[in-house]
C-alpha cells in the first residue's frame, strides 16, 4: 500500500533546533520522529512511501536511504518552493494509482491506521479525514460530521465561542481516492485543509470523518514538543 509523509516544512517555531535538524528529524526517545512515522506506517502494511523534501534534505536522504532497512521502499521529491500540503501530493500524480495514505510529518501518533483505511473502503468516499479529540482545539481546525459520519465543515483555527461540546479535529492523517488529484491544481502551492477539502464540499463530493482509535501528539512548537516528550516519559503515550 502507498502513502506519503509530509515532511518538507522548514520548522521556523523550532529554531534554533531546525536551523541544522530538518523539522521532522527531531529526536523523539533517541530516534528521529520520521523514524517513528515510517515505522507506524509499516507496521499497517503501508511500505511503498513518498516523502515530500525541502530543508536539509540530504539529512533525511543519509538517514531511510531507499527505506530498504526500515522495511519499506522510499521515493523522495525535492521542493525548491514548498507547495503546500496538497500540492506536495499533487506535484507526485504519477505515484499514486491507487488510494493511499497521507500522513503529516510533524505528528507522532500510534493510531490504528488500518481502521482509517478500511472506513475509506466502506464509505465510498473521495477522502477520509482521521478525526479525533483534544483539549484545546482552537489553533487547529474543527469538524462537523452528520450522523453517518460524512462531513459537513470545517472551522479552521476556531474561536472560543466556535467550538461545539462534541467537537473533533483535523488529525492531519488522510486516505484519499487519486481521482482528488483532478481537484489539485497541478501548478503552485495548495493546501487541503484550507482549499481542497472545503472547495471539495462545495462540489458536493462526499467526506467521511472517521474517528482515529489512539492518541496522536504534535511537535511543530516548542511547547508541544515538549509535552510530547514529557508524555512519553511518564508513559502516557505509547511509542507505535
Amino acid at each position: 500500500m502507498k502513502a506519503m509523509i509530509l515532511a518538507a516544512g522548514r520548522g521556523q517555531r523550532l529554531r534554533p533546533l531546525t536551523d541544522t535538524c530538518p523539522k521532522p528529524m527531531i529526536p523523539i526517545a533517541g530516534k528521529p520522529l520520521l523514524e517513528h512515522v515510517v515505522r507506524l506506517l509499516a507496521s499497517h502494511g503501508f511500505d511503498q512511501l513518498a516523502i515530500n523534501l525541502s530543508h536539509l534534505p540530504q539529512l533525511i536522504r543519509d538517514h531511510f536511504g531507499d527505506g530498504r532497512g526500515f522495511g519499506v521502499e522510499i521515493t523522495y521529491s525535492f521542493e525548491e518552493q514548498l507547495l503546500g500540503t496538497a500540492g506536495a501530493v499533487r506535484r507526485m500524480a504519477a505515484f499514486f494509482d491507487e488510494p493511499f495514505l497521507v500522513y503529516y510529518g510533524d505528528n507522532l501518533a500510534n493510531a490504528n491506521l488500518t481502521d482509517l483505511w478500511r472506513a475509506h473502503q466502506d464509505h465510498n468516499a473521495l477522502a477520509s479525514i482521521g478525526l479525533l479529540w483534544m483539549d484545546d482545539p482552537t489553533n487547529r481546525g474543527i469538524v462537523r460530521v452528520d450522523a453517518d459520519g460524512y462531513i459537513l465543515g470545517f472551522i479552521e483555527k476556531p474561536q472560543a465561542d466556535e467550538v461545539f461540546d462534541d467537537y473533533l479535529i483535523n488529525g492531519g492523517t488522510y486516505v484519499l481516492d487519486p481521482a482528488i488529484l483532478e481537484h489539485i491544481p497541478a501548478a503552485g502551492a495548495s493546501d487541503f485543509s484550507h482549499d481542497i477539502f472545503p472547495a471539495l464540499l462545495q462540489k458536493g463530493k462526499p467526506l467521511y470523518g472517521h474517528k482515529l482509535k489512539g492518541q496522536l501528539l504534535s511537535t511543530d512548537t516548542p511547547q508541544r514538543y515538549a509535552n510530547t516528550q514529557k508524555q512519553i516519559a511518564v508513559g502516557a503515550f505509547q511509542l507505535p
